[in-house]
């Protein structure tokens, strides 16, 4: 994967592909869109906000395969319950943070945040000689509701982005003579009805 030049803070532990996506709520066809380029604002982002970033696409044969199909139909089940009459705006990122002995792969570098979307769906791909990465689950006001380590492959982690932030503490490098990453999904839903 290409490393995300859009870092802010300097780091070079962040590789990262992009794709957006379109589907209705009760519906289970999901469409992939023309390749665009990511905007947060520098409310959501105050780290790498407030600019138009541009990432390669995630590869089709990934984005249209069977796993990130039933990923992106998980999301539509549950958050299409909470709001039966959405048409979906999805965006699907693909993220390795990476770890070395002389730098931390942050997975969250802005910190604890709020994506400024719907709903966010996580889910771990693999992790492979880090330790930490821990995911934990904030109240408007900052205050710790949870907190919980993704694990295995296909864990998933659910967010009412509207309701609450989240964040990851850092990963760290176990073995310095090994690779050390950790990858995952992450697909934001946002209802354009709004």
């Amino acid at each position: 994967m290409p490393l995300d030049q859009h870092m802010a803070d300097g780091g070079r532990y962040r590789r990262r592909r992009y794709a957006t996506l379109s589907a209705a709520s009760g519906r289970t066809e999901i469409r992939l869109e023309p390749h665009q380029p990511h905007y947060q604002s520098l409310d959501y982002n105050p780290l790498n906000g407030g600019v138009v970033r541009e990432f390669a696409p995630v590869q089709q044969e990934i984005v249209l395969g069977q796993t990130v199909n039933s990923f992106l139909k998980l999301g539509l089940q549950v958050f299409g319950r909470l709001i039966p009459d959405a048409a979906w705006h999805i965006e699907l990122h693909q993220f390795r943070i990476e770890a070395s002995p002389n730098q931390h792969g942050k997975p969250t570098p802005e910190g604890i945040h709020r994506d400024g979307t719907d709903f966010v769906l996580i889910m771990m791909v693999k992790r492979e000689n880090i330790a930490s990465g821990m995911t934990t689950m904030h109240d408007l006001e900052l205050r710790q509701l949870a907190s919980f380590t993704l694990t295995k492959p296909f864990d998933t982690a659910m967010v009412n982005d509207r309701r609450y932030m989240h964040g990851v503490t850092p990963v760290e490098q176990i073995d310095p003579l090994q690779p050390a990453y950790r990858d995952v999904l992450v697909a934001t839903f946002r209802n354009t009805k709004r």
